[in-house]
């Protein structure tokens, strides 16, 4: 897929500090910037995965986004409208467009209400008048698009698998007709053979409906399978950026080709010949930002140029951007 592609949503300079304060009286005295400077765009039908460490400012992104939070810097351009300034009254016409997928899909649900319930409350928030039979048959319509029978719409979330719990929440989402899903890693906390089944559904659901996502997780070898395009961050900022085929084929950036290494192999004699990159140290604090590149400290191809000097998120080829001084 082509960056170049009209976008649905685009991101431009996105940035995000919380202040630190200290005392009974709250005093300032610092601040942490969870992204910095964070620009991307995902064309309409798409999937963009969004990958880093825990802490890279992958959720803070997506919260912006939504405007959970208010971003301090930047635009979050959504159908051409800055969702990152627009008041109440404005950003009301796009809360149904744009929903969230939670990681913790039992923390997300309402254990006092039955699943049909919950579908019902988000197919009505809209306020329009539905009748009882229209409104049964768009419930058993998501809960059979998320692949969970009519049945399902009469238990409680503690009566359900982890799976169908996830599948539910999808439903919820669905049910608002959404254009754009952001997904918080939403199969980190499922076992490895759901997680590949939540992935399949997504993909299905995506064909099917024409959704657009911004994918959020932790580990390559999963966005692998629903990207289109792929950012790989650290400590806030993006690193590379390229479509998931060339990510996987030519990684760039010493960041990603570590993540890359630390992918188990399903052969045997090649994961035993390849060689591991382990990166020395931990991830900075982001109260304490190291100078230059922040990647310097644990790369083994650092130099007096990348202490020194930030490097740009820049165009190797068409539609392969890194943040390395010697990619």
């Amino acid at each position: 897929m082509s960056m170049s592609e009209g976008p649905l949503l685009s991101v431009e300079h996105l940035g995000m500090s919380f202040p630190v304060t200290s005392g009974i009286t709250r005093r300032r005295v610092g601040e942490v910037t969870a992204v910095d400077d964070v620009s991307f765009s995902i064309a309409r039908g798409q999937t963009f995965g969004l990958v880093g460490e825990s802490g890279c400012g992958k959720t803070t992104t997506g919260k912006c986004i939504l405007r959970i939070i208010t971003p301090t810097a930047g635009r979050v351009l959504y159908k051409g409208v800055d969702l990152a300034r627009a008041d109440k009254a404005d950003l009301a016409q796009y809360r149904r467009e744009l929903q969230l997928i939670f990681q913790d899909p039992y923390g997300s649900l309402d254990p006092r209400q039955q699943a049909a319930a919950i579908l019902r409350e988000a197919v009505t928030a809209d306020g329009r008048a539905r009748g009882a039979g229209e409104l049964r048959d768009r419930i058993e319509e998501l809960l059979s698009i998320v692949e969970l029978g009519a049945a399902m719409g009469g238990r409680y979330p503690h009566e359900m698998s982890g799976g169908q719990r996830q599948r539910l929440g999808i439903a919820r989402a669905l049910a608002c007709e959404p254009e754009l899903v952001v997904c918080d890693e939403p199969v980190s906390a499922l076992d490895v053979s759901i997680q590949a089944q939540i992935i399949n559904l997504f993909k299905r659901v995506q064909r099917q409906l024409g959704i657009t996502y911004l994918f959020v997780a932790h580990d390559l070898a999963v966005v692998r399978h629903i990207s289109h395009v792929i950012g790989v961050m650290y400590l806030g900022r993006l690193v590379e950026v390229t479509d998931a085929r060339a990510l996987y084929a030519n990684p760039l950036h010493p960041y990603t080709q570590a993540l890359l290494s630390a992918i188990p192999l399903t052969d045997y004699h090649a994961e035993r010949q390849r060689a591991r990159i382990v990166l020395r140290g931990e991830v900075p604090s982001p109260m304490n930002r190291p100078s230059g590149c922040p990647f310097h400290p644990r790369c083994v191809r650092a130099t007096a140029e990348c202490q020194q000097i930030m490097p740009a998120l820049r165009a190797i080829d068409a539609d392969h951007l890194v943040a390395c001084h010697h990619a």
